[in-house]
Formats: C-alpha cells, sequence, structure tokens
C-alpha cells in the first residue's frame, strides 16, 4: 500500500504499548514514537509489527502486519486482547498474596489454545511455598516449564536462571495483581516500572502497571510484555469441544470413549468418567473441567 501525499516515510515499526487509540511505537533506530490507529488497524495489539507514515505527528499506523500469535482473555461479555507475536506465556505466581490455582490452570489452557509454550514462575521463594510447591509440581507434571526465583531477595540468583528461560524469547507475562511481575521486568529489562508493596491490612495484591508494555530484555536478545494484574483468567473464546484436547490429563483418555463426540460429563463408556473414578484423572481437575464446560461456548 502507498502512503498518501504528504505522509512522510513509510516506516516499520512495533507497538509497545496501546492507550485507546493512540500507541507507543518502537522505530528500527530504537527511538519510540507516539502513533495514531485508523481504520483496520484499529485492532492493532501489543506486540504487532505496523507500518507507520512519519508524517504528520503523531504518526499513523497505516497496516498491520501478520501475527504469529495472539492471546487473549474472556468473559461472556468482552474480550481483551494481551499481546500479539509472542512465543511464551510467563505465568507469575507467589505464596503471597493468595493465588488462585484456576487462574494457572487457566492460563496454561490459554498458551495452548494459542499454540505457544507455557513457562510458569514461582516467586517470592523466601516465604513459606509448601502450598504453592505443591500447585508447581502439577503444573510441571501437565507440561509446563517451571522456575523457583526470589527477584526481589536474591536478584543476581533470579536474573540468572530468567535469564536462561526468557533468552532469545517474547514472553507474555501474567498474572493476579502483587505477584511481582514488575519487579521481574525491572530486574531483567532494567526499566523502572512502579511497584508497590503488598498491603498489609488486606493481603492483596495493588494493581502495579496499567497498560500492557514491551520491553526489550537488557541483554538484547529477547523481550517481556508486562501486563496489568488481573484476578480471573476468561476462557470464554475457548470452544468446549476443544477443552479436553487442551489439557494433557485429560486427553488422552478423551479419545478413548465409545462416542466420538462425547462431552465427558455423563455419557455411557466415557473413559473420561472412568479415568476420575479410579483416580488416573485428578478430581480437583475433571471439577475444573465441568465448571470450564459452564462457562465456554459450545
Amino acid at each position: 500500500m502507498s502512503a498518501p501525499a504528504g505522509a512522510g516515510l513509510a516506516l516499520d515499526a512495533r507497538v509497545v504499548a496501546v492507550y485507546g487509540s493512540r500507541c507507543a511505537v518502537e522505530l528500527a533506530d530504537g527511538r519510540v514514537a507516539e502513533a495514531v490507529r485508523r481504520g483496520a488497524s484499529k485492532a492493532c495489539a501489543v506486540g504487532d509489527l505496523v507500518r507507520v507514515l512519519s508524517e504528520p505527528e503523531p504518526m499513523l499506523i497505516d497496516s498491520v502486519q501478520a501475527r504469529s500469535s495472539l492471546l487473549y482473555r474472556s468473559d461472556s461479555v468482552r474480550s481483551k486482547v494481551l499481546a500479539a507475536n509472542v512465543d511464551q506465556l510467563g505465568v507469575v505466581f507467589a505464596p503471597q498474596p493468595r493465588f488462585s490455582v484456576h487462574f494457572l490452570w487457566r492460563a496454561l489452557i490459554a498458551a495452548r489454545a494459542a499454540r505457544i509454550e507455557a513457562l510458569v514462575v514461582l516467586n517470592k521463594i523466601d516465604l513459606d511455598c509448601a502450598q504453592a510447591d505443591r500447585a508447581l509440581e502439577q503444573l510441571a507434571a501437565l507440561g509446563a516449564r517451571c522456575v523457583r526465583v526470589c527477584a526481589r531477595g536474591d536478584p543476581s540468583r533470579a536474573a540468572c536462571e530468567l535469564g536462561q528461560v526468557f533468552r532469545k524469547r517474547a514472553t507474555l507475562l501474567v498474572g493476579q495483581s502483587g505477584m511481582g511481575k514488575s519487579t521481574i521486568v525491572n530486574l531483567l529489562a532494567g526499566t523502572q516500572a512502579r511497584t508497590q508493596a503488598l498491603s498489609s491490612r488486606t493481603a492483596s495484591g495493588r494493581h502495579t502497571t496499567s497498560v500492557s508494555t514491551w520491553h526489550r530484555l537488557q541483554s538484547g536478545d529477547g523481550a517481556l510484555i508486562d501486563t496489568p494484574g488481573f484476578q480471573e483468567f476468561g476462557l470464554s473464546h475457548v470452544e468446549r469441544t476443544d477443552l479436553p484436547g487442551l489439557m494433557p490429563d485429560l486427553e488422552p483418555y478423551s479419545r478413548q470413549c465409545r462416542f466420538a463426540d462425547c462431552r465427558h460429563l455423563q455419557e455411557p463408556d466415557c473413559a473420561v468418567l472412568s479415568a476420575v473414578r479410579s483416580g488416573r484423572i485428578d478430581a480437583d481437575r475433571y471439577a475444573f473441567y465441568r465448571q470450564l464446560c459452564e462457562s465456554t461456548r459450545p
């Protein structure tokens, strides 16, 4: 597509933040500039590769390139795009504030649905981690790569371990508020993202990031996308029939049922139900599956 007359140069850029109809874009020379979206480009997301017109100011996003991946969360009302063109989902949790294991399970399903790898980071390991470690073991059994760090208490070791798993990757970080995502970004990307102490009165996290933001690693061979903390990872965009294939502990049994369209709820000769009764599938995981069936698309 040719640039309109008087529009200046057409430049390649990456969207590094989105603020309503405006974006921050990083140009090839490292400069960050403001750009305005228009037309079909209104759907651009953090991580998108775009073509911008250098004049007038602010720059104009003229087109968006095809994406290699797109991650988002959704509920029955709306969908929220998290980032585009990432190849790893980093799920950060900690012993405090209280974490939701369902959030972690949902994040892994979102990663599998987007066909990207999942990495789970257990942060704040200087605290009592008994319950968190049990969750981490289960997540590893579900196929996630797992690491344990203390980003604030032992930053040198955390930087070494996280640098290895983030290297040569564009990693989207997600997690509930207060888990330490911004601290990790500050450590690896050299940014000064605003962090706050955990509220001792409520024992809940405070939001420290207001928009998703793309940060290059200080090592120069990867990127981190920080996201605002949220408490619920909605999966309403996932079709109900796809759920068993997105849950590694259910998937092998779901292919052994008597009926090809078995929903694994109450059908006869269901291999999933049989595995639940025999303990081969964890009862809590199966209850989670039934809960998802009620909230996802038929």
